[in-house]
């Protein structure tokens, strides 16, 4: 199976461009490269029913984030506040940055 490169880090703000949340933007939580799968704050929520353990006495419904694949989010860069895409670029020092195509600012994590 071919393996992409993904442009995304933890704490990266991104915009979901496919999926039942369309359109919502949150922080990236978690980046699990080996099923090219990111974790995104308030973003595909799954509901799963817990029963009463000693931990969590009261059980009942318990929300949390599922994974959505990485080709379903851009990026958004910080100065032009829009989904943007990335090209790598190495600086004089020798060390990879990220670069907005738009505005061509280099975009931190």
């Amino acid at each position: 199976m071919q393996r992409y490169n993904c442009n995304l880090k933890k704490d990266d703000k991104v915009k979901v461009i496919a999926g039942k949340d369309k359109g919502k933007i949150g922080k990236v939580i978690k980046v699990d490269r080996k099923n090219e799968r990111v974790l995104v704050e308030h973003v595909n929520i799954a509901k799963r029913h817990q029963r009463p353990t000693a931990q969590n006495r009261q059980g009942g419904i318990v929300e949390s984030e599922a994974p959505l694949h990485w080709s379903n989010v851009m990026l958004v860069c910080n100065k032009c506040v829009k989904p943007v895409r990335v090209k790598m670029q190495r600086l004089d020092d020798g060390k990879k940055v990220r670069i907005c195509r738009k505005c061509n600012e280099q975009i931190d994590a």
